[in-house]
């Protein structure tokens, strides 16, 4: 069974700091381009980062950038995205998503879908 699964979520104070992991199962990842995406209550579900498949180029979010880094791990068939200085309008559930020879873009087409983690953020 193909399978996308995240963790690393929970509940964190404004500033602080967490790591979202995106382990794949019945397949390897080594040529999936995979994106991160996140959707807030009442809110339109967003691209917040995504990594290619073939050369490693990354995309962020305007809202984003600088605070959040995304990296994979093909040895492990594992992709993070490493959150800092969070803020709590990065509230959400964040799902990974991964596409066959990707671009590593939002807008792409996407094949497999996690069932999400939450992040909150809030004092």
């Amino acid at each position: 069974q193909l399978q996308l699964v995240e963790s690393g979520g929970g509940l964190v104070q404004p500033g602080g700091s967490l790591r979202l992991s995106c382990a794949a199962s019945g397949f390897t990842l080594d040529y999936y381009a995979i994106g991160w995406f996140r959707q807030a209550p009442g809110k339109e579900r967003e691209g917040v980062s995504c990594i290619s498949s073939s050369d490693g180029s990354t995309y962020y979010a305007d809202s984003v950038k600088g605070r959040f880094t995304i990296s994979r791990d093909n040895a492990k068939n594992t992709v993070y995205l490493q959150m800092n200085s969070l803020k709590p309008e990065d509230t959400a559930v964040y799902y990974c998503a991964a596409e066959l020879y990707g671009l590593g873009l939002p807008g792409d087409e996407y094949e497999y879908w996690g069932q999400g983690t939450q992040v909150t953020v809030s004092s």
